[in-house]
């Protein structure tokens, strides 16, 4: 098999191309023959040591993928050579195989596209978690999705919408904003150019976004948790701004606001029962058509570095996805 190896935290610039053993699955595990994978936020701070999770060097980055399994280990009884599996993990996918913990493998329904399925579970379970079960979100609330034309941004449109919501898209560039309202958002803000809090107020009669999805940080966390409305829950998703806010504890205190933390990965590995429900629903909802992942691009596995560049300049609208010939 061949595996992209990150071999030093130093970037991207670290990763390099090998021919390495095909690995035998653990009794708990599975290998899949990778078919895809995508690329997410957290997979660009991994090979910079800036991530939570730090797999010991070397390591194959990659947390979310998807193919057939084509071996199991002799305690995993669900799953057989054949089936086709998408997985999330912390590494591994950006490779030719993987070994993975079978409890860490979604079974996909018939039909469902591989490519889709190497773009789903991460955005889309990140983003469920964060609306429906930390922010309690209810049909006709306003919520506002920051960073909304990233992986998790395209998907929170999708879900606050199936749930009944109306989305205001906040985004970097005025093209990034029309591809937020083809998805569905009644109205898009461009941070870049207007004052978030100024467009707020106008776009919500002065009252402000029953939720705030924040997957951004820096600068705009501020301006938007002054705009939040009366008991409003503003959602700490992540920091691809690359600065982690440091809020005045007046603003909620004044809006008789919720400062709720999402990790999904965490939420995953504590809650595997509330999660499978949860990724039940997301598929359903797929299958109904209700959601679909973005898909920016397709590049063969060997452009994982033109990947990470344009992760890392913030290029990719939805999800880049990676394939194995």
């Amino acid at each position: 098999m061949h595996a992209w190896l990150c071999e030093s935290t130093t970037g991207p610039e670290g990763l390099a191309w090998r021919e390495v053993p095909t690995p035998e699955p653990a009794a708990d595990e599975v290998r899949i023959a990778i078919a895809a994978a995508s690329i997410n936020f957290p997979d660009l701070l991994t090979v910079q040591g800036k991530y939570q999770v730090r797999p010991p060097l070397p390591f194959v980055p990659g947390s979310e993928y998807a193919g057939r399994v084509d071996a199991v280990g002799a305690a995993v009884t669900h799953l057989k050579p054949g089936d086709a599996v998408a997985a999330i993990g912390s590494s591994g996918g950006f490779a030719t195989h993987a070994c993975v913990k079978a409890s860490q493998v979604i079974p996909l329904p018939p039909g469902f596209p591989l490519q889709d399925a190497a773009a789903f579970a991460f955005t889309y379970g990140t983003s469920h978690h964060a609306l429906i079960d930390r922010g309690q979100l209810r049909a006709g609330e306003t919520v506002l999705v920051l960073g909304a034309a990233g992986g998790v941004g395209t998907a929170a449109i999708q879900i606050a919408k199936a749930a009944g919501a109306r989305v205001i898209a906040a985004a970097s560039t005025d093209a990034k904003c029309q591809a937020c309202r083809r998805l569905g958002a009644d109205a898009t803000i461009n941070y870049a150019s207007t004052s978030l809090r100024d467009e707020l107020k106008s776009l919500t009669g002065g009252q402000g976004p029953d939720i705030v999805y924040d997957p951004v940080g820096g600068d705009l966390a501020e301006p938007a948790m002054r705009g939040i409305a009366w008991r409003g829950r503003y959602l700490v998703v992540g920091f691809a701004a690359g600065g982690i806010p440091a809020l005045p504890f007046n603003l909620p205190l004044l809006k008789g606001a919720s400062i709720v933390g999402v990790f999904w990965g965490d939420f995953v590995r504590r809650e595997p029962q509330a999660s499978a429900r949860a990724l039940g629903e997301l598929a359903r909802w797929y299958a109904e058509g209700k959601i679909r992942p973005v898909i920016d691009a397709v590049l063969p596995m060997s452009e994982v570095p033109t990947a990470y560049r344009r992760m890392a300049a913030r290029e990719i609208t939805g999800k880049l996805v990676l394939v194995n010939p």
